[in-house]
């Protein structure tokens, strides 16, 4: 589970990015969006202070609006302009690393 954890370290704000640029949601929905994509078990403790970073980056901000189901207002997630050129870096860098990264890791069968 450790090498999980620092790999996603280093992918989730990216992952984060990615689906608030899709569209803005809220910090329970972005739970459930990351796991719909593969990436489940992505605790309220991980997400909440990547968002705050983010925010503290100005790469996204929130804003109070109201619930759909008539509940309590709810933080909503939206990208700054900053944040989308920084999401597109990130695309760019992770394109350029993950194909090599993928090749050499790789099992060979000759090895086996």
């Amino acid at each position: 589970m450790a090498i999980r954890s620092q790999l996603l370290k280093g992918v989730l704000p990216a992952c984060i990015l990615a689906v608030i640029d899709s569209q803005p949601v809220y910090g329970y929905e972005l739970a459930q969006k990351l796991e719909e994509s593969g990436l489940p078990e992505i605790s309220d403790g991980t997400i909440y202070p990547i968002l705050l970073r983010l925010q503290k980056q100005k790469l996204v901000y929130s804003e109070m609006r109201p619930s759909e189901s008539g509940g309590p207002k709810r933080k909503y997630y939206f990208l700054t302009a900053e944040g989308k050129n920084e999401l597109w870096q990130m695309r760019a860098e992770w394109g350029a690393i993950a194909s090599p990264v993928s090749t050499m890791l790789k099992e060979d069968p000759s090895n086996v």
